[in-house]
């Protein structure tokens, strides 16, 4: 998050305070009728739109944000939201981790602690922190009420690995459910921080070369007409 904010704020104060400058400059020298080069045209038209309409732009972004924001806390955008982050690559992964990590997680310590299934399925529903996980959870309850295994239900769902289910059947056969799943839930949490770190890892370089793209198209757009201009000199 700290990159992209850099990322955004380093973008839009070239654009506002670094390139109008560099477009004086060009002018200054070439004169008014100067041909500049297409790519830095573009740059001093995006310059000239961000300086002129700031004052539309800014509140837009920051209006547009806060609403999106309140929105996704409702329960309709929160739905819509928690289903489009499972469709996001990479993205996808870590969630469905850390959501069947929570559902081991919780669902052990309250097995363990002697509640009833359904009750403990109820309550896990609502801690996984997702509403995709928690409405398969809700409807697992309902199966499972009407006679079926736990384990069967959760291995028709695409949204738990096959571990899980397979996991969760040793331990029905046992009676061993909450043992079993603090070990899926020690693994999966393992494995959202290699996933975290592996993540991280990608997004550092990334939002490095686009402020270094930043940079390199700005430089290209000054070069190209400084060059133009010394070659008219020398001729």
């Amino acid at each position: 998050m700290v990159l992209i904010v850099i990322t955004i704020s380093a973008f839009f104060g070239l654009m506002i305070f670094v390139i109008p400058q560099i477009g004086k400059i060009l002018t200054d020298l070439g004169g008014p009728d100067a041909e500049l080069p297409a790519l830095t045209q573009a740059m001093l038209g995006i310059s000239g739109f961000l300086t002129s309409y700031w004052y539309i732009i800014l509140p837009a972004i920051i209006g547009g944000t806060i609403l999106l924001l309140r929105y996704i806390k409702t329960p309709k955008g929160k739905s819509q939201f928690h289903h489009i982050v499972l469709k996001i690559p990479g993205i996808k992964t870590i969630v469905m981790k850390v959501a069947v990590a929570r559902f081991a997680r919780t669902f052990s310590a309250l097995m363990g602690a002697g509640v009833a299934v359904l009750e403990a399925l109820n309550v896990t529903s609502r801690a996984v922190g997702n509403v995709v996980y928690e409405k398969a959870l809700t409807d697992a309850a309902e199966e499972v009420k009407n006679g079926a295994t736990l384990s069967s239900v959760i291995d028709k769902s695409s949204l738990f690995p096959a571990i899980v289910p397979q996991m969760l059947a040793v331990g029905e056969e046992t009676g061993q459910t909450d043992t079993v799943l603090v070990k899926v839930a020690d693994f999966y949490e393992e494995e959202v921080d290699v996933a975290i770190d592996g993540l991280s890892s990608i997004i550092e370089p990334v939002m490095i070369l686009i402020m270094g793209s930043m940079v390199g198209l700005i430089a290209a757009s000054v070069m190209g007409p400084i060059a133009g201009l010394a070659q008219n000199i020398k001729g």
